[in-house]
């Protein structure tokens, strides 16, 4: 085995191997540099995370305020498809947080991304609903969802990509791992939320005002994931590779890697369905499909979601030492051979098992989701690594994720099986199996700057 030294590609075709983070700039940056990278990363992506959560967990209650004029499903379906729509301006987010990130640097989209997602948010606790204003309710919901979504498309392959950067040899899954981390507990927070306020208030007040609190909490959320990155370093291998001229045109330059791109989307598959099923669909499931009780159904969420953010930053560390690609393999394959029985196990069990078949689903995830963000990061040079990230991660999520809800809805409707979402989330892990198995990431985590491993 030879290790050799190689330039950052430009070719038209990707390299055996993929490109990875430059270590030798890494390690020269200060441990405040890296504390203050991981609490704005850490706090932009709980406050996006958040507002998903709280508006998939109150999905039941939004309609009543938005869609009144419909009933049960349908009403649920036009709820759920507004949190889908937000997705798909997702991509022409990536486009252009891409072209920031990676001509004017990672803290400047940063800043601006966490701006946008605040305000959007914030301004969702004041919208008068449909018996205010009528029709004018959802079309204002559906701007601000789409505002959000925008923002959102910078937030999390953004903070990935500066984490990966900026960590240290040896620990960049661990660093980047804090990127879903932050993901989960973003959704804990809203699952908490959800839960004592559906306790706590009658649906009558739930209807009223009940739903809005968690949503202005936004506010001031964000504006101190805003100071803390205005006081933000910009990340050294960025600066290093040079900026302006040379990243002109990230999008353009970046399908010169176009293996790095399919393999990309194709891994990201697990992420979106099974993120938005497992972490943020069941509890709707438990309570709209399975007929539990909304209270037990988000507290059994919340607990899913503490082990969920645990088991990610293990696995982040673990694939330091095992690699990336062994551990997303294994969460593929045991989303193949297990989903079906979970489902199954839900629908005809009491409270106790709920709780561990969840916890066991979120574990499962965690062994893809907390490797993804330094895998993404991985796969692309320096020039184009905020583009290529943003651009895969993103349109699998408009194209499956924000969608994974309301899909798995119209499922039951039009299979009149209560398990049939299980099936699409065997879909997504068998796309993404196929795709990390024949990607070009090497078995063991990448060791040097810019090294790839050759076999002689």
């Amino acid at each position: 085995m030879t290790i050799v030294r190689s330039q950052e590609h430009s070719g038209t075709t990707s390299p055996p191997s993929p490109p990875v983070v430059d270590t030798a700039a890494a390690a020269a940056v200060s441990p405040a540099d890296r504390r203050r990278a991981i609490g704005s990363s850490f706090l932009g992506n709980l406050v996006e995370w958040f507002d998903y959560a709280v508006y998939g967990y109150l999905s039941t209650v939004i309609a009543t305020v938005f869609f009144p004029q419909d009933t049960g499903r349908t009403a649920l379906v036009k709820t759920l498809g507004l949190f889908a729509v937000s997705f798909l301006i997702r991509p022409i987010g990536a486009v252009v947080w891409g072209h920031i990130g990676d001509r004017r640097g990672r803290k400047s989209a940063l800043t601006w991304s966490i701006v946008m997602m605040s305000l959007a948010t914030f301004a969702i606790a004041f919208l008068p609903g449909y018996a205010a204003i009528g029709v004018a309710a959802p079309a204002a919901l559906l701007l601000l969802r789409l505002v959000q979504g925008f923002s959102a498309a910078g937030e999390y392959a953004g903070a990935s990509t500066l984490l990966t950067e900026l960590a240290p040899p040896g620990k960049r899954g661990l660093f980047a791992a804090i990127v879903p981390a932050s993901t989960g507990a973003g959704l804990l927070l809203g699952s908490v939320f959800a839960t004592v306020l559906s306790s706590q208030l009658t649906a009558e007040q739930m209807a009223s005002w009940g739903w809005r609190i968690p949503f202005a909490l936004a506010g001031p959320l964000g504006f101190i994931g805003l100071y803390i990155r205005f006081r933000l370093r910009e990340s050294p291998v960025f600066d290093e590779a040079g900026s302006g001229s040379a990243h002109s045109a990230p999008l353009r330059e970046v399908f010169h890697e176009r293996r790095a791109l399919f393999v990309c989307f194709a891994a990201c598959l697990l992420d979106a369905i099974g993120f938005y099923i497992v972490l943020s669909y069941l509890p709707t499931y438990l309570s709209g499909e399975l007929g539990r009780n909304k209270t037990e159904a988000f507290a059994a969420s919340s607990v899913a979601l503490l082990a969920y953010v645990l088991a990610v930053l293990l696995t982040g560390r673990a694939s330091d030492r095992v690699g990336r690609k062994l551990t997303m393999i294994a969460s593929a394959v045991a989303f193949i051979v297990l989903t079906v029985p979970a489902f199954l196990l839900i629908g005809r069990s009491g409270f106790g098992t709920i709780i561990a078949v969840e916890v066991a689903m979120g574990a499962v995830l965690a062994l893809n989701n907390g490797v993804i963000p330094a895998f993404l990061s991985e796969q692309f040079s320096t020039r184009v690594r905020f583009t290529g990230f943003a651009l895969t991660f993103n349109v699998a999520n408009a194209v499956f994720g924000g969608s994974a809800p309301m899909v798995a809805t119209i499922l039951i409707g039009a299979t009149h099986q209560v398990i049939s979402p299980a099936y699409y989330v065997v879909f997504a892990a068998l796309i993404t199996l196929i795709a990390v198995t024949r990607s070009g990431a090497k078995p063991t985590a990448p060791k040097g700057p810019t090294e790839r491993e050759i076999s002689s």
